[in-house]
């Protein structure tokens, strides 16, 4: 591709728009009873309503208009009462109906927003246009026969939610951040694993560029299908790079829908973009329209949890931790379970993110394992946080040699470990004095530094304490003595 001359980048500006596609984690289809759950051997979860027979008709599932108004609470849409179901007719090998089930004049959330924080510490909110219900198609599968594509139904009529975003992001950074932030409210919901690279979460990308300070959209093309956050945005710095070479050139920019080949980072044109005039929509008359009652959305909005959001504020707010650490643990809603549940045994809040995201955070990241799969509870967590504060243990010593032992599933409590393994600290004064003294005789050059004011050889002195008594020591305290003693020669 041209490369640009410097400076001509900056009299352009982008302008995307996201479709999400969100498959949800109900036990059946949209529309039939067949089971939704992935992994199972090609079509062995269909039946003659995913296969498209003549003469099936379908019915909603319930579960699936749930989880709907749950993504549009969290998104802060208004929620649609009067929904009606559409036919959008295309031809897939994979898509055996012959159309797409969906919801095109009446879907279910309008408008809304999610706020994101970008990288510089500012926010945005991006603005939602609407999110709908629909089925989804099969799976074919190029590169498993020399001579045939293989079709697999199983995803036929898997329920989605599909969140289109206005077209508001303006870089690469704002689309990867609304893509983060979506993908973890469906965590958050237990409504969609958020898995991209199994395609239970996929992303399309309308990108168009026009000129700094328009106001006119310029013709936009669709990359479908991304399969990862960051393929996303490499898609959208290709495309934006692309079609500014095209327009400074004085060409056109083609409507059409795009391909991104996440091996050479470019994108290459599959077919000329589909209007909805294309699509020849017209109204399901095999669904009855679902007809919500503002009590039905309040009561599913009391089922819901807390998200993450609400807990950043709580956690800044009220908790006094700093942004950095609420941001990490509210990013993953298992971490922000284990930390509900740790807090409910100590208050020290800022010593609590601290273990669970160090000693906690590496042992799970190290053993490949789920963090409700670790073996030490926040109960027991807890009371190695208190051992600390009551300076029965130290720090360094606790996370070295306590943490590990009571991780080996022994069921004993911190205080009793500790015991076992002699761990707790020596408050005897003339042990401790004994132990400074040792230190000091050992280095009398350091002692000379110290009192010709370079101060920095009291880590020195500290180190070899710590080395003499095991760790054994209150650090604080035996600091204090330490300079005492310096100070005195």
């Amino acid at each position: 591709m041209t490369v640009l001359k410097e400076g001509v980048k900056e009299k352009y500006e982008l302008v995307v728009g996201l479709e999400v596609h969100a498959q949800l984690s109900t036990s059946s289809k949209a529309f039939s009873s067949d089971s939704a759950a992935y992994g199972a051997g090609p079509n062995q979860h269909v039946s003659a309503i995913s296969l498209g027979h003549p003469g099936t008709l379908p019915r909603i599932n319930k579960r699936m208009v749930e989880y709907a108004v749950k993504m549009g609470l969290a998104c802060n849409c208004t929620i649609n009462l009067n929904n009606t179901f559409a036919r959008k007719n295309y031809f897939y090998a994979d898509l055996p109906k012959g159309f797409q089930t969906t919801q095109d004049q009446q879907p279910i959330c309008l408008g809304g927003y999610v706020p994101v924080k970008l990288a510089d510490g500012s926010a945005k909110n991006i603005a939602i246009h609407h999110i709908h219900m629909e089925d989804d198609a099969g799976k074919s599968s190029h590169d498993q026969h020399d001579d045939f594509s293989l079709i697999d139904l199983n995803r036929a009529g898997v329920p989605l939610l599909e969140i289109v975003s206005q077209p508001d992001i303006r870089s690469a950074e704002e689309a990867g951040q609304f893509l983060t932030e979506i993908r973890r409210l469906l965590r958050y919901l237990e409504i969609c694993d958020g898995n991209m690279e199994e395609g239970s979460m996929r992303c399309d990308a309308n990108i168009s560029v026009r000129l700094r300070g328009a106001t006119q959209y310029g013709n936009r093309c669709e990359v479908k299908n991304l399969n990862s956050i960051r393929n996303v945005q490499r898609a959208i710095e290709h495309e934006f790079e692309r079609q500014v070479v095209v327009i400074e050139a004085g060409g056109h920019i083609d409507q059409n829908t795009l391909n991104f080949d996440a091996n050479t980072g470019e994108t290459s044109v599959l077919r000329s973009k589909e209007m909805a005039n294309d699509y020849r929509y017209f109204p399901e008359p095999d669904l009855l329209p679902i007809q919500l009652t503002d009590e039905q959305i309040e009561e599913i909005r009391r089922a819901m949890p807390a998200l993450p959001n609400q807990l950043f504020e709580r956690y800044t707010k009220i908790l006094g931790l700093s942004e950095y650490d609420a941001g990490v643990i509210t990013a993953d809603k298992e971490f922000s379970i284990y930390f509900e549940k740790l807090i409910t045994y100590t208050n020290n809040y800022k010593s609590a993110a601290n273990w669970l995201m160090g000693p906690v955070r590496s042992y799970v990241n190290d053993n490949h394992i789920q963090l409700s799969d670790m073996p030490l509870s926040p109960q027991d967590l807890a009371g190695l946080i208190e051992l600390v504060d009551q300076g029965k243990v130290n720090n360094s010593v606790a996370a070295q040699k306590l943490f590990p032992g009571m991780l080996n599933g022994n069921g004993k409590t911190a205080i009793q470990l500790a015991t076992e393994l002699n761990l707790l600290i020596n408050t005897d004064s003339d042990d401790v004095e004994a132990f400074i003294k040792a230190a000091v005789s050992k280095y009398p050059d350091k002692v000379k530094e110290y009192q010709k004011g370079k101060k920095g050889v009291l880590g020195l002195f500290m180190g070899e304490i710590m080395k003499i008594s095991k760790g054994k020591i209150d650090p604080k305290k035996t600091n204090q003595l330490l300079i005492k003693e310096l100070e005195s020669k």
